[in-house]
């Protein structure tokens, strides 16, 4: 039956003599039927080829692909011991590359990890790398550029779309008002008396980024 698809296929070489199709039948087999482990090492490799990713991120995708507990857990412990899986530092590249790229707070670093599985210890110590200085100069950054944009609006629209901004990238709204009040003076405007902003002194979350444990 083989035969007959390769000569009906026109190619010059058969089934029987192309080794890499050999190697791919024997590989699909193992996976396949036989073999778990080598299921699951397929899956890990082919996902961490195209981005970093968990141990918790590969164990979900192994228990989706049917890959039974023992199997997948042997070769997610192989992956660690071999430094192919590495959450501590998979948590710090994400929060410089997320702080730096979209202006993430810490707050909102951390629940990002912690939905990808990462350790609530690992998740503190990655975020402790971003200085809370660094942090509120970010903040302040994304209040001038919003605020830039909305010259000549109604100071409450301004206000609000600055501090919807910030918001929504996890900065607290006494941070936040503070920030927009600053930038209201720089511009010489009285909008900031007026509107009555909050200027609460802003406390950096440090051991309250996760609840303990």
């Amino acid at each position: 039956m083989a035969a007959a698809k390769w000569r009906a296929s026109g190619s010059s070489v058969s089934p029987d003599d192309d080794p890499e199709a050999q190697a791919s039948n024997t590989e699909a087999s193992n996976t396949q039927v036989g073999d778990p482990e080598a299921k699951a090492r397929q899956i890990c490799l082919r996902l961490l080829t195209v981005s970093p990713r968990t141990r918790a991120q590969l164990a979900q995708a192994l228990s989706r692909r049917g890959v039974p507990d023992q199997a997948a857990e042997a070769v997610l412990s192989r992956f660690t011991d071999a430094g192919l899986i590495d959450d501590a530092a998979f948590a710090r590249a994400w929060v410089e590359s997320r702080h730096h790229s979209r202006g993430l707070s810490r707050r909102s670093l951390s629940d990002e990890l912690k939905r990808r599985g990462v350790d609530s210890e690992e998740i503190r110590e990655a975020v402790g790398t971003l200085d809370p200085e660094q942090e509120t100069a970010t903040a302040r950054y994304l209040v001038e550029r919003k605020m830039a944009s909305s010259r000549g609006r109604p100071p409450e629209a301004r206000v609000r779309q600055a501090a919807s901004l910030l918001a929504r990238k996890g900065y607290p709204a006494s941070l936040s008002f503070r920030l927009i009040k600053e930038v209201l003076e720089q511009e010489g405007s009285d909008d900031a008396i007026a509107l009555d902003l909050d200027d609460e002194p802003y406390v950096a979350p440090e051991d309250d980024v996760l609840p303990p444990g």
